[in-house]
């Protein structure tokens, strides 16, 4: 090969090179550091690692703004908080009733309890602030624009162990609140899908891609998860009345917003029972 011949073929790998790269950087660009895109992709993220916490904070920045995520963002901010309050208030029964049948040791108990009604308070507040701006959209279908979540609807046996009074290690401690949380999030989410007994059905619905729930059907999930939650402010609890009172009232004010029916009666009785217990 000649010398020009060899500076054609070199400049021709270079071009050919070249053009490989561009074609490579032709995508879609990357969403930018602190824009709703960048933490809605943020919280698809955490989501598949089964890091809920990280989910919410990345939800609860993409909903601060009205954007083009905002819509799909709110329920599903909702049905993430509430399911973990729902996960941490049952492990902190559990705990809790494992520390009156454990004598020699309670204190370990004592602390978990504390430690789990802390976080399901923080995470019932943050539920119900964005419950109020939820309320204020009025469209005819719920997008649970999210895959199904990881974990079962069954409690993990190391509950029923702590729940016996039987003295956990930080292994135990890790897996049952890890448990809990999952269970928690995947019977909120069958529960927001309208379907709260039959988590197998709601699996298959959400395989199938983004999973439409009418208005008023996700509202009255949340309406029960709103009630749910106000238990934790109860005497024998975090002993919250006012805090208790504020729930059931937005409780009942959800119900108010959907026809009354079999279900919307009985979570009615259910609300003014607490309410009334309360005050006794």
């Amino acid at each position: 090969m000649t010398i020009k011949a060899r500076r054609v073929a070199l400049v021709a790998a270079a071009i050919a090179a070249n053009l490989i790269l561009n074609s490579c950087s032709t995508g879609p660009p990357a969403p930018q550091k602190g824009s709703p895109a960048f933490h809605w992709q943020g919280a698809k993220e955490s989501w598949a690692k089964g890091d809920y916490l990280k989910t919410i904070e990345n939800l609860e920045i993409v909903v601060k703004t009205e954007n083009e995520f905002t819509a799909r963002a709110r329920p599903w901010l909702l049905v993430v908080a509430s399911g973990m309050a729902k996960g941490y208030i049952d492990l902190a029964e559990h705990f809790e009733g494992g520390g009156r049948l454990n004598k020699s040791d309670p204190v370990v108990f004592r602390k978990q309890v504390s430690n789990a009604r802390g976080s399901a308070n923080n995470l019932a507040l943050r539920f119900a602030e964005v419950f109020a701006e939820f309320e204020k959209a009025k469209d005819e279908d719920v997008l649970l624009a999210f895959p199904f979540p990881t974990g079962s609807p069954s409690r993990p046996a190391v509950m029923t162990k702590i729940g016996n009074g039987i003295l956990p290690t930080q292994m135990d401690i890790d897996a049952a609140e890890k448990g809990a949380v999952q269970r928690g999030v995947v019977l909120t989410t069958c529960r927001a899908a309208g379907t709260p007994d039959d988590a197998a059905k709601v699996q298959a619905v959400f395989r199938a891609g983004e999973v439409k729930v009418p208005h008023a059907a996700f509202t009255m999930a949340m309406a029960y998860a709103m009630h749910e939650h106000a238990q934790l402010f109860s005497r024998n609890k975090l002993d919250q009345p006012e805090r208790l009172k504020i729930f059931c009232e937005r409780a009942q004010a959800a119900l108010k917003s959907l026809p009354e029916s079999k279900e919307t009666k009985e979570l009615n009785g259910k609300i003014q029972a607490t309410l009334k217990k309360a005050k006794a």
